[in-house]
């Protein structure tokens, strides 16, 4: 059980430390939720075909926006990894600006987005020979291929924390760290997996997906998974690279 372990820990980050949680991401989140609030108050229009249509101006703006969007996660994810292995936190709600740290985040990061993006083509190979002859186990396929991606993210992404901290580090070395690691990955995999269609049910189930109290529901979860999810990284790199015990 020690890929749950991991996972409680993790969430413990968050909810332990809420206050420097909040001061570290609050402010930087919302800037990040932009895109998705400006599209909420301004919905695309829908073609005859039923596809969203958009204007070049509304266009040019969620661009803008969703630049500002990808500096401002990078900015959080940053924070959060110094502030929980070193305790590093602002006198404000904006955390301090680690310009060098961020931009190698964001190449790291790109990187990272494309090697899942291999990972999800080749493991969909399977689950689609799967699906096409035992069409009941297509859910359990498609969960073997958001299982396989995350495994990919985890053990590559574990650098991450690493370069948060001005490190030296790359992906291949994050893939070496964690190679004694292997089956708790897989684990912890299936349980950030599923914890994520966990989550998922509330909105599902109610009838007006453009609600307000699903866009609220988006936001908080949305928080509570960025947060976690930079935690279960920085976990991992306590644990495997540092060599730190998890009580």
């Amino acid at each position: 059980m020690h890929a749950w372990k991991m996972f409680l820990h993790s969430a413990r980050m968050v909810l332990d430390n809420l206050g420097p949680a909040l001061r570290v991401s609050l402010l930087l989140y919302i800037v990040s939720s932009a895109p998705q609030l400006f599209l909420y108050a301004n919905p695309p229009a829908v073609d005859a075909q039923g596809l969203p249509m958009m204007e070049p101006g509304a266009a040019s703006l969620i661009f803008v926006l969703g630049l500002v969007a990808i500096c401002s996660s990078l900015w959080i994810a940053v924070a959060w990894h110094r502030y929980v292995l070193t305790g590093e936190l602002s006198g404000g709600w904006v955390p301090a600006w680690h310009g060098p740290e961020v931009l190698r985040y964001l190449g790291y990061s790109l990187l990272l987005g494309l090697i899942v993006v291999v990972a999800a083509f080749l493991a969909a190979i399977p689950a689609a020979i799967v699906m096409m002859v035992l069409s009941p186990l297509a859910p359990i396929a498609l969960l073997g291929i958001a299982v396989a991606c995350l495994y990919v993210a985890l053990r590559l992404g574990t650098a991450l924390p690493g370069i948060a901290m001005g490190q030296k580090m790359n992906l291949q070395q994050g893939w070496s760290e964690t190679a004694g690691h292997n089956k708790t990955i897989v684990v912890l995999a299936v349980i950030v997996a599923g914890v994520g269609l966990l989550v998922q049910v509330p909105t599902l189930m109610n009838a007006d997906p453009a609600s307000v109290l699903n866009l609220v529901y988006g936001l908080v979860v949305g928080w509570f998974a960025t947060m976690i999810g930079v935690s279960v990284l920085t976990t991992l790199y306590g644990v495997c690279v540092e060599g730190r015990h998890i009580d």
